[in-house]
């Protein structure tokens, strides 16, 4: 998720600093975060996204495809139970 954050607001040309001012925050918030001795919780989640112009829902996408092995050729998404 760290590398996440960090390549979110790498993608958009921000600083820690422009993030922090975004989110009224200080820059050494967003750092903590970014390396991982600070977590966030889903709300500030979705605030951050939301300061770097990012879906939510997209970086969720792309978390959950990086969260869980699957054999080649599976999707992520779960199927619907078959009657």
């Amino acid at each position: 998720m760290l590398k996440l954050l960090i390549a979110a607001r790498d993608s958009v040309k921000m600083t820690q600093e422009d993030l922090a001012a975004a989110l009224e925050e200080t820059q050494s918030f967003v750092s903590k975060c970014e390396r991982g001795q600070r977590r966030l919780d889903v709300v500030e989640l979705r605030m951050w996204c939301s300061a770097l112009n990012v879906s939510y829902t997209k970086f969720m996408r792309d978390l959950d495809d990086l969260s869980i092995p699957r054999a080649a050729g599976t999707s992520s998404r779960p199927q619907k139970e078959r009657k």
